[in-house]
């Protein structure tokens, strides 16, 4: 009996926030679909996003991401956009519920991790439910880190 294969989900990656990891203890994530516009997605398109400063927030019942940057898009003329302009999530009433609990009761703040397009082509983004660090907490995983290299050096080495 012949199993089939599953179709590899290709995620072409758009932008990425690579200090969260460090700045946060992740609990959770969450994918959550964005509410853009047509110059927003061929901007998105273009790979020059940035999410670096941005966060996600509860505001009347629904989840907004805020200080996000996409770029103009060069051709649109006057039918651009405004490049920092609050964009809301779209998310289940669900996981919308369990996160403002998370965030009223746990102190506990949400943090987009990466912008990618999904292998349909919409443009999802990937959301944590995250507990900022203490300066002790990213020493300890600095350390940690750089022990994982130097054991990966050691082994490399030897074998």
């Amino acid at each position: 009996m012949a199993t089939k294969a599953r179709p590899t989900t290709i995620k072409k990656i758009v932008a990425e926030n690579r200090k969260a990891r460090y700045n946060y203890e992740i609990v959770d994530t969450y994918e959550a679909g964005l509410v853009l516009t047509g110059t927003e997605v061929k901007s998105l398109r273009e790979g020059k996003a940035n999410i670096a400063e941005s966060y996600a927030s509860d505001e009347g019942g629904e989840i907004w991401l805020i200080n996000s940057y996409l770029p103009e898009y060069l051709q649109a003329n006057r039918f651009n956009h405004e490049t920092r302009r609050r964009r809301k999530l779209l998310l289940s009433k669900r996981e919308i519920h369990r996160l403002r609990s998370a965030i009223n009761r746990e102190g506990m703040t949400l943090v987009p991790l990466k912008v990618y397009f999904n292998d349909s082509g919409r443009a999802k983004l990937e959301l944590a439910l995250a507990k900022g660090k203490k300066l002790h907490d990213k020493r300890e995983s600095e350390k940690e880190r750089d022990w994982n290299r130097q054991k990966g050096r050691l082994l490399r080495d030897r074998g």
